[in-house]
């Protein structure tokens, strides 16, 4: 396509735009009686309009039938998880049998780690990405000093080249074969927070298995932002939140991908408890934990309805929308976004996410080397919401389920006009 870098041009493309209907479904923050310009999505989804009635709800069953509500309410709290994880399998790439929803995403990573990092003295060691957000490394460090290894020696990270800011795949690739007979566990973050850059899981997956490794995947960035294919990757397990691209809201409950082949498997260790334990049995109050055979084997605790119900009700609009055509958006509206950024002149910043939009989600990462957080409270002043990441960089994410090109248009005019005043 060819851009053009005018209001009359961002305004055609919404005008064209078949989902711009849903950005209506949306709240918006208010700066000086308007809406804010809100490209914040990778950190935290607006909130759609449906969850206040959805939250009634519950509060309404809650209050007519207490206790009854497991199976009286309007959405029985019984099978609470399953009105999210549904929806979430044609995004995910999963089957029901190998999809849950359940407490957060670092708790979830825990206990996946605890079934699929199962160290000996030959095999201990983990492979990441240098870099990954902080939550992981801190999991895989306690993970590591959990089983008695020193995380200097058991944690392995692959790191960009000297002058690059993005990890190659040929690097990852080496290393794991390199490590074969040490490695038991490669985990990756789908999209790096920092960067945005998109890693190629089917390419790392077969060459974990290969090195006799199990891989999995933190898909925090990746969920609800692009569609992914994890039963067809043979991915071993992935977990995520639901508060960024998903619009669960803050805390919101996550994710679980287990493949069938271990969620089949009654066998495969895992930590127990009484939501995870076959519901046939469940309620015959004895010992003996005889897990469901599916992901949902892994559920410690009764659905977390209040955790649940925005996710439900922003679930509804992804069905809606469908994740095919979102991510075409997607990349519409990055691609228009970095054409922008790039007829910019006097402010100094380098893009430094996949020039490639199959390489890359929703978010550009702007690394400025010089007043960055100067210009970030600019943009902030400005009636733009976007993040700020320690060393240097604003990460901007147009979330293509309520943004337009508009909005894209008007950040690149109030970039332009701090550009022009610096």
């Amino acid at each position: 396509m060819e851009y053009v870098a005018t209001l009359a041009f961002a305004k055609e493309q919404d005008r064209q735009d078949p989902l711009n209907k849903f950005r209506e479904q949306f709240y918006f923050p208010q700066r000086k009686g308007k809406d804010a310009i809100y490209l914040c999505g990778n950190s935290l989804g607006l909130q759609p309009k449906n969850v206040k009635s959805a939250i009634e709800q519950e509060l309404a069953d809650w209050q007519q039938c207490a206790v009854e509500g497991y199976w009286a309410a309007k959405n029985p709290w019984l099978y609470y998880q399953q009105y999210c994880s549904q929806p979430l399998t044609g995004m995910m790439g999963a089957s029901r049998q190998e999809l849950t929803v359940m407490n957060t995403l670092t708790v979830n990573l825990h206990l996946m780690m605890l079934s699929f990092y199962r160290p000996t003295k030959q095999r201990f060691k983990v492979l990441m990405e240098a870099g990954a957000f902080p939550s992981d490394q801190y999991a895989v460090e306690t993970q590591v000093r959990f089983h008695g290894f020193d995380p200097e020696t058991a944690i392995i990270e692959v790191s960009p080249r000297a002058g690059e800011q993005l990890i190659r795949l040929e690097d990852i690739l080496d290393i794991i074969n390199k490590e074969s007979d040490s490695l038991a566990l490669v985990l990756f973050g789908g999209i790096n927070y920092y960067t945005g850059q998109y890693f190629d899981i089917p390419a790392i997956t077969a060459a974990a298995h290969k090195a006799g490794a199990y891989a999995g995947f933190d898909l925090a960035h990746v969920a609800g932002n692009i569609p992914v294919s994890l039963h067809n990757w043979d991915v071993d397990f992935a977990v995520w939140c639901s508060y960024k691209y998903l619009n669960g809201g803050p805390g919101a409950v996550g994710g679980a991908f287990v493949h069938e082949k271990h969620a089949s498997d009654r066998g495969f260790l895992r930590l127990g408890g009484w939501w995870g334990n076959e519901e046939s049995a469940r309620f015959k109050m004895e010992k003996g934990f005889v897990p469901k055979k599916e992901a949902e084997g892994w559920q410690q605790s009764t659905a977390q309805v209040f955790n649940m119900v925005s996710l439900k009700a922003s679930l509804e609009l992804f069905e809606a929308a469908g994740i095919g055509a979102l991510r075409e958006k997607s990349q519409g509206l990055t691609n228009y976004l970095e054409f922008l950024l790039q007829q910019l002149k006097g402010i100094n910043f380098e893009i430094i996410t996949p020039k490639n939009c199959n390489e890359r989600g929703a978010q550009l990462s702007l690394l400025f080397l010089e007043k960055g957080k100067e210009i970030h409270q600019q943009m902030t002043d400005a009636g733009i919401i976007v993040d700020w990441r320690e060393p240097g960089v604003i990460r901007v994410s147009p979330a293509p389920m309520y943004n337009s090109y508009q909005d894209v248009f008007h950040f690149y005019e109030i970039i332009a006009n701090i550009a022009s005043n610096a």
